[in-house]
């Protein structure tokens, strides 16, 4: 999800070309070590040795990890550095952590603060500030309260930030935002597909209220197995 150009477009007479920062998102289901004595299975003291060679396979520079459930510290690997956003006293059911590769640490103001839901890096490129948001969402089953308090702290997270300054969300919403264009023109693209449910019409909102888009939504992409016909 990617905050949505507030200023009008124009055409430059000269471009000059950045760095391309690659992002990516993943739940990684739990992180937590010791939950399994099958040696056959990667257990959570490996999970950040597979993660670390996964992103280096796929070459991604920066990503958000979810339902890490670990406490608030950083861990470091041969390619990349490790943030979880669990605050010390918190129950450690959910978590949210970033991934981010050494190489760019000297560009990055590591997490000050932030919860087992939401975590935000700062991270400087030539071209200024990017502002990058990981959230994880509550799922259907959650209390209406816990979703009103988790949308709450996640707009107060983005009135903090600058409104010259890019945000991209990189998330876990639990949500289904369906494919009905014509309804959320601003904030929900042409191949989006399926059917919305409540929590995607909560998160369809919130975009709506905090000038935000559902990045993939507006892209044409197939990906192997998908059943839907090409437009």
């Amino acid at each position: 999800m990617q905050q949505a150009d507030r200023q009008p477009c124009t055409r430059q007479k000269k471009t000059q070309s950045h760095p391309t920062l690659k992002l990516g998102t993943w739940n990684v289901r739990n992180m937590t070590p010791g939950l399994s004595e099958d040696l056959l299975r990667v257990n959570g003291a490996h999970m950040t040795v597979v993660i670390n060679n996964e992103l280096h396979r796929l070459q991604i520079d920066v990503v958000a990890l979810q339902e890490t459930r670990l406490p608030a510290t950083a861990s470091i690997r041969e390619d990349f550095t490790f943030w979880k956003g669990t605050l010390p006293e918190e129950v450690r059911e959910h978590g949210v952590c970033f991934a981010v590769r050494n190489r760019l640490l000297g560009s990055i103001v590591p997490p000050m603060e932030g919860s087992g839901r939401i975590l935000k890096l700062l991270h400087h490129k030539a071209a200024g500030a990017v502002n990058l948001i990981n959230a994880y969402a509550p799922t259907l089953t959650f209390s209406t309260e816990a979703k009103d308090e988790f949308y709450d702290d996640l707009g107060l997270t983005l009135r903090d930030i600058p409104q010259q300054e890019p945000v991209f969300l990189l998330r876990d919403f639990n949500a289904r935002v369906g494919s009905d264009h014509s309804s959320w023109p601003s904030c929900l693209g042409p191949f989006g597909f399926g059917k919305m449910n409540e929590n995607g019409q909560r998160l369809l909102e919130f975009c709506c209220r905090h000038d935000l888009c559902v990045a993939n939504s507006f892209f044409d992409t197939i990906f192997p197995g998908d059943t839907r016909s090409k437009q």
